[in-house]
């Protein structure tokens, strides 16, 4: 049967459109959940110019042709058009007990499979990771956990910055001092202060750009120093990763050195092609649609006229080796807007060199920017990007405080390590949550007192809904086998809820848009307490004490299911 409620009357409502108007006026019905009824669907008023008739008309014709069935108990058609939609209680508690013996919930793997490769997270080596890149980081990893719970293999790409300029740079700086870089905070003073050497001192510049030529030719020496900085870097990035609960490993990682080896003869193959040509002395491309300011084609550098390489025909090298070796059918760049015209480019190119044909394509996951409380970038006091680490640190801090406030409001004894172990799980899950919670394209403002409070739209809410779940089926000690029993309105509203699960996901595998989901997971939490709050469930008389029971476990699960597929922590006790 069909567990979820939207595919279950989906099919219902399609099969009667077609009776009641011809099959040219098959389509998905679009049902939607509502706040007048369990479901809702507006076709009425999409089939009225093609059907010449007034959408209530229509809306009317479809209830009639309804077949008789054990879903749906009422229909109600409201003006202009609406049919808003009530479902049997027995079906659903029919749907419960699929879902509940299901391992997946009873939601169904995708028959039509992909090789997706995601782009995220990328900082750079001899830098710490910072505010910047938070986002890449969590909606990267949040949609390579989607992804690959719908059954597509996940092949996740971290292009990280580890090539070029800035490791002659550093490299020669580090010769200079005889400096030992143990930490990655020292590496990153080191590159800092590299930085400033390479401004104002030409010769030391000069030896720098000697010293990435030895590099890209391969000396034993300059690639020894230089992998002990990729090491050291990859070690902290595994750190963070760890942190965060980020899914990425070093296997994972393909950084700029990874083509570094492809950029010569792919540069000569574009130009000896035709595709790229000569202008002002670098070797550019020119995709089409694109101009400057003054309306002439927008170049796209793939060689600069000193000879270096530019970024974007390591981007070229890299969708190819996407293509070609990795054989990905769908492509997902997670990098903030601002680069929403230099990915367009390099797409457009790929397809004009016929690297990029359907099925495959490339789809840029772009995001906003985080922000102070002050509407400004969210700098550090003193003015700069504020560390990954210091935000989690922060994060854990406050939710340990909140935490520990909690247990005494209680009367609770309280474990330390018990206590330090929800902190973490409530700070993280709260950077992450506030993250992902919004719209990915628009900004947002970090706030972390609002972040790790236990009310509200936050993770620590949905965590506490959670937990709370499994303390009743801890106290319960034994789980009667019985189905669910649909008596009372939180009852009917909690599992509508819960068996909504499957469609919400299929919602973000194919808008990318992971913020569906954690509205999901709010409503699903906010259900399951008022159920709590409105059912008693231990103290409940034996007939139906069995049945609340399952229905805990169930929400328990779908809420433990759903908060995983975010990468957020699910503690089992708060």
């Amino acid at each position: 049967m069909h567990v979820d409620p939207i595919d279950a009357v989906s099919a219902l409502v399609r099969a009667a459109v077609v009776s009641a108007l011809g099959t040219d006026c098959d389509a998905d019905p679009q049902v939607r959940r509502s706040d007048r009824a369990d479901l809702q669907a507006d076709l009425a008023m999409r089939l009225a110019r093609k059907v010449k008739r007034a959408p209530r008309a229509i809306a009317d014709a479809i209830v009639a042709a309804l077949p008789v069935n054990d879903v749906i108990d009422r229909i109600e058609v409201a003006n202009p058009g609406f049919l808003n939609i009530w479902l049997r209680a027995e079906w659903l508690s029919a749907a419960a007990a699929v879902a509940n013996a299901s391992e997946r919930l009873a939601v169904e793997t995708t028959t039509a499979p992909e090789r997706v490769v995601i782009d995220y997270s990328h900082p750079n080596v001899a830098k710490e990771m910072h505010v910047g890149h938070l986002r890449s980081t969590v909606i990267g990893d949040a949609l390579a956990r989607v992804l690959a719970w719908r059954g597509h293999t996940i092949l996740r790409q971290n292009h990280i910055g580890d090539w070029g300029t800035p490791f002659g740079m550093l490299i020669e700086h580090v010769i200079d001092l005889g400096a030992a870089h143990t930490g990655i905070a020292e590496l990153a003073k080191l590159y800092k202060s590299a930085r400033e050497k390479f401004d104002s001192d030409p010769a030391f510049a000069n030896r720098s750009r000697a010293r990435v030529v030895l590099l890209q030719a391969g000396d034993p020496q300059t690639l020894q120093d230089w992998r002990a900085l990729v090491d050291l870097s990859t070690r902290y990035f595994e750190t963070i990763y760890a942190e965060l609960g980020v899914t990425l490993q070093r296997a994972d990682i393909a950084g700029e050195s990874f083509y570094n080896d492809q950029l010569a003869p792919l540069a000569h193959e574009l130009e000896a092609s035709g595709y790229a040509r000569i202008s002002d002395g670098a070797l550019c491309a020119f995709p089409a649609g694109f101009q400057n300011r003054e309306g002439a084609p927008l170049a796209l550098m793939l060689r600069k006229s000193d000879g270096g390489f530019g970024y974007a025909i390591t981007d070229l090298a890299a969708i190819r080796y996407r293509l070609a070796q990795l054989r990905a059918t769908r492509i997902l760049y997670v990098v903030g807007a601002p680069q929403t015209q230099h990915l367009a480019m390099v797409v457009t190119a790929a397809r004009e060199l016929g690297w990029l044909a359907p099925p495959a394509r490339a789809e840029h996951v772009a995001f906003g920017s985080v922000l102070g409380k002050d509407g400004r970038m969210l700098m550090s006091r003193a003015g700069e990007a504020v560390r990954l680490v210091d935000m989690i640190s922060e994060a854990v801090t406050r939710a340990e405080i909140v935490a520990r406030a909690k247990a005494g409001e209680a009367g609770e004894p309280i474990d330390e390590a018990a206590l330090k172990d929800i902190a973490h799980a409530v700070g993280v899950g709260a950077i992450k949550y506030a993250d992902l919670s919004s719209d990915r394209v628009k900004d947002y403002i970090f706030d972390l007192d609002r972040m790790v409070s236990f009310d509200g739209n936050t993770a620590g809410y949905c965590q506490y809904a959670h937990a709370r779940a499994r303390s009743v089926l801890r106290k319960a000690i034994e789980l009667p086998d019985v189905p669910i029993a649909i008596d009372e309105p939180v009852e009917h509203e909690l599992v509508l809820h819960i068996l909504g699960l499957g469609a919400v996901v299929r919602d973000v595998e194919r808008t990318l848009e992971p913020h569906r989901l954690v509205s999901y997971c709010y409503t699903l939490a906010s259900a399951f307490t008022a159920f709590y709050d409105a059912c008693p469930i231990l103290k409940a008389e034996p007939a139906v004490r069995g049945s609340r029971l399952q229905l805990t476990r169930l929400a328990a699960r779908t809420l433990a299911c759903a908060l995983g597929l975010l990468g957020i922590p699910v503690p089992e006790r708060m």
